[in-house]
């Protein structure tokens, strides 16, 4: 196919390299769109494997109907505003668990996502907003005045560099053209199972903002609301970062404190998903000359590993958890082929979560692995992360370290089981909704000994903001910075 830009001048994810000496196959892609992340930092247990229920989870001060989806069977410039038509909810029989007073309600789906610069110049604001996020770079209490200098000082130092990738892959990110499509085959998924839906976008770094989504909602009058992040796996900084926003508004907006929400937590344990990403790597491996002898390479997007040890983020089990759902179900297949797990992206000097995915590359070339089949299993679409750090960066580094066959699944976009399946997750997810109850904030975890926290995490932050006062010093350790 011949490799063209849209006119906003994102080059196709379509064309991005995915394959040494064979001819791939294309991302599912959506279909056009007409128009249209959570601070959790108290542990808390993950009912993996129950029945599907509400449960009320501390978080950021909240305590908020969380909806789990049921685990497998038997293992368990949109404008600048996110827009919909009023409708209303219709319902027949043959929906589970929805009562028969829902049609008079106006139901909305929130869908959260990352976001990200859609021209070379939003990016040095899009990573400003990323670290000034606390959920991101989280300071003790003592140096929260520091997070929005030490945000500058990061985003001003990696906007270059982020630039470079962004331009590789068209100029800008595709992540909201794509999650515009997700919503808009959402809604006629939903429609198809007798709910009439309006969908929203909140993006948590860039535009349209979380914020600006809740203020549509508002304006539309919705009368229940499911929140869906984007994110199959929960973490702080995802999922955890944009829903921490929502809290914030119960607390002060008396219309959403009365609202019955529903918040899908994660899904990646639903059988819908999982069947998904099985479909689309048994596809890929039949594309190699010898499937059996490919190893399938998931790489996951990493955070600080104080996030897990210190903060109790779910993250790590949770993947853990969801590649041996995807292997059990290719496994089930006759596909046995080898697999691991490395995590990517990590920034900075602290230490986040192993292994890294370049240094696995690298010993798998080593240990003589010839094929390779790299899936990006925490995303489900394609953006920078996918088009230039795995298609670009990881495929020539496998290349150089001898592996001779590369592959990549794409991201699961619009794929139809795929979209079908978040419909019904937010179906099931309906009957729970309930108002957000606020609460007073135990910061008793976050007032960690002082010392063990700054070594251990913060030592990095701390340094930067030194260097900000140092211009000598910034270029003395720009390239540690990059």
């Amino acid at each position: 196919m011949e490799c063209v830009r849209s006119g906003s001048g994102v080059l196709d994810p379509r064309c991005s390299p995915r394959f040494l000496g064979k001819k791939g196959s294309s991302p599912t892609s959506c279909g056009k769109a007409t128009s249209t992340n959570l601070a959790i930092c108290t542990k808390h247990e993950q009912n993996l494997h129950g029945n599907v229920k509400p449960s009320q989870l501390a978080a950021s001060g909240s305590s908020y109907s969380v909806h789990r989806s049921p685990v497998l069977k038997q293992r368990q410039n949109l404008s600048a505003r996110s827009t919909s038509a009023d409708v209303y909810t219709t319902f027949d029989e043959n929906v589970r668990a929805v009562s028969s007073h829902a049609a008079e309600e106006k139901v909305g789906v929130l869908l959260l996502n990352l976001g990200g610069p859609e021209t070379l110049d939003d990016v040095q604001p899009f990573l400003f907003n990323l670290f000034a996020d606390p959920d991101i770079i989280r300071l003790p209490r003592l140096f929260r005045f520091l997070q929005r200098p030490l945000a500058k000082l990061i985003s001003t130092f990696r906007a270059p560099k982020s630039k470079e990738g962004y331009a590789s892959i068209g100029g800008g990110s595709p992540l909201r053209k794509i999650t515009d499509e997700q919503a808009n085959a959402l809604k006629v998924a939903l429609k198809k199972k007798n709910l009439n839906a309006n969908i929203y976008v909140g993006m948590r770094y860039w535009y349209p903002f979380t914020e600006e989504a809740i203020d549509q909602i508002k304006k539309d009058k919705i009368t229940k609301l499911v929140v869906l992040p984007l994110y199959p796996q929960y973490s702080i900084s995802t999922s955890g970062s944009s829903i921490r926003v929502l809290q914030n508004i119960v607390k002060e907006d008396s219309y959403f404190a009365g609202l019955p929400i529903s918040i899908i937590e994660s899904w990646y344990q639903r059988d819908g998903y999982v069947k998904s990403m099985a479909d689309l790597i048994e596809k890929e491996l039949s594309i190699f000359s010898n499937p059996e002898e490919v190893m399938i390479f998931f790489s996951a997007h990493g955070v600080p590993l104080t996030y897990v040890t210190d903060a109790g983020d779910p993250y790590r089990d949770q993947m853990e958890d969801c590649i041996a759902l995807i292997m059990g179900e290719l496994k089930s297949r006759g596909i046995l082929n080898s697999h691991t797990l490395a995590y990517q992206s990590r920034v900075g000097p602290v230490q986040w979560l192993k292994p890294y995915t370049d240094e696995v590359l690298v010993e798998l070339g080593q240990q003589g692995v010839k094929s390779l089949l790299a899936v990006p299993v925490s995303f489900v679409s394609e953006h920078i992360e996918t088009l230039e750090e795995i298609d670009m960066e990881y495929k020539e580094l496998a290349l150089e370290s001898g592996i001779e066959n590369w592959g990549r699944v794409p991201a699961l976009g619009c794929t139809s089981s795929f979209i079908s399946d978040l419909a019904d997750a937010v179906v099931e997810a309906l009957p729970s909704a309930s108002a957000l109850v606020t609460k007073e904030v135990d910061e008793s975890d976050s007032d960690m000994d002082l010392m063990h926290y700054l070594s251990k995490m913060f030592f990095g932050s701390i340094l930067a903001f030194v260097l900000l006062l140092s211009p000598r010093l910034i270029s003395a350790f720009r390239n540690t910075l990059l």
